[in-house]
């Protein structure tokens, strides 16, 4: 019989749920006998428990999608998505946020004790998919007491975890809102990942994962694992336009390896910055997660099947132009697949030259479009 508690952590600024003698079975064949959620909520939860909204964070995120971030000292991530009068508006909406299983923000995952041995999971920790992310976040929706979430939000491997739920809970939302994302992780993609996996797996600090018992992190390779990882989120324009081929002292350059370009320098900053806020191991069980994503058979019998008496789900798929790592076209594949089984789907591909990171930048198209679809789909629910 698995024991609930919440409780409150100070230092993360973040609630708590854990899931005690809960034996949490992964899609791998494992089991988690533990389970800790670190999650953030942000608005009031009506009365009739109705306007409930789940956003899910992408591949580095966490539950700090707005307010303060206390590990990075700066605001959430989504902090102009969410909030007071917001396109996410918190005066109307109850916001819920979660750090996923695998990631390092408070949540089970690699960098937390393994009670059973007493020691940091480290490498040991077992392989988590989407599927097993969502299942979590499903389990805190019913400790929360709500039966029906009003919405699920989601960009990139956030989106993975949007269109999940709308396969295995569908009768737990109302809606999903899909920001650039796919039905599968493409070959392209996971050769990027592999390439940042292998940066930290070669760290001579890594040490198949065990690192953090000489109190160790694997800086160089997460490092350079992030900047692979930064050149896959913007556009060529994007680069083209906030750098070009402008170097760091005027017209001097060095004749040798140390950064002569602005693009270079900003790349070494974003990789310097990121250890110093992620875990090295998480990075690869998240990114492993990414990669196993694989609706693209089976999407339309998962959908028919699991929503055979669940047509009121609704959909809003969006995409951007500029987007290479998750084109327009894997968008346009699940909205095809949605017409086809007659289900409700709006769909809009967004000019912008900013890349795949658009849906976090200043994209006033995005905010608009995300407040009208939920400010009109709540209305209509409410009539």
């Amino acid at each position: 019989m698995s024991d609930i508690k919440f409780t409150t952590d100070n230092k993360l600024d973040c609630d708590i749920i854990f899931f005690n003698n809960i034996d949490f079975s992964l899609e791998s064949g494992e089991k988690l006998k533990n389970l800790k959620i670190a999650f953030k909520t942000f608005g009031k939860l009506n009365s009739e428990k109705s306007n409930g909204i789940l956003v899910c964070h992408a591949l580095t995120g966490d539950q700090y999608v707005t307010g303060n971030n206390p590990i990075t000292k700066k605001n959430g991530w989504w902090s102009r998505m969410v909030g007071p009068n917001k396109p996410i508006d918190t005066n109307k909406f109850f916001v819920i946020c979660s750090n996923v299983i695998g990631g390092c923000a408070g949540s089970t995952g690699p960098k937390e004790l393994n009670e059973d041995k007493n020691i940091i999971y480290g490498g040991e920790f077992p392989s988590v998919t989407i599927k097993d992310m969502v299942k979590a976040q499903s389990l805190l929706v019913d400790a929360l007491n709500i039966s029906k979430l009003f919405s699920v939000i989601g960009g990139s491997m956030g989106a993975m975890q949007a269109l999940q739920w709308a396969i295995d809970f569908p009768e737990k939302i109302s809606n999903i809102i899909h920001i650039a994302g796919a039905l599968k992780h493409s070959a392209q993609n996971i050769a990027f990942h592999e390439v940042g996996r292998q940066a930290i797996m070669n760290d001579p600090v890594w040490k198949k994962g065990t690192y953090s018992d000489n109190s160790e992190r694997p800086e160089r390779g997460l490092s350079v694992a992030r900047m692979i990882a930064h050149i896959t989120y913007l556009s060529e324009d994007a680069m083209h336009r906030k750098f070009g081929r402008k170097l760091q002292s005027r017209d001097i350059i060095s004749f040798g390896f140390d950064a002569d370009f602005q693009v270079e320098s900003y790349l070494r900053y974003q990789g310097k910055s990121f250890v110093e806020r992620f875990d090295a191991n998480s990075y690869l069980y998240l990114t492993r997660a990414m990669d196993y994503f694989d609706y693209d058979e089976t999407f339309n019998k998962k959908i028919e099947f699991s929503q055979n008496s669940n047509d009121h789900l609704k959909y809003l798929i969006v995409s951007f132009t500029s987007d290479w790592l998750f084109p327009t076209q894997e968008s346009k594949i699940i909205v095809n697949n949605l017409n086809q089984l007659s289900k409700q789907v709006s769909f809009l591909e967004i000019e912008t030259d900013k890349g795949h990171d658009s849906f976090l930048l200043d994209e006033p198209q995005l905010d608009t479009l995300i407040n009208g679809f939920l400010v009109s789909n709540f209305k209509e629910l409410n009539e």
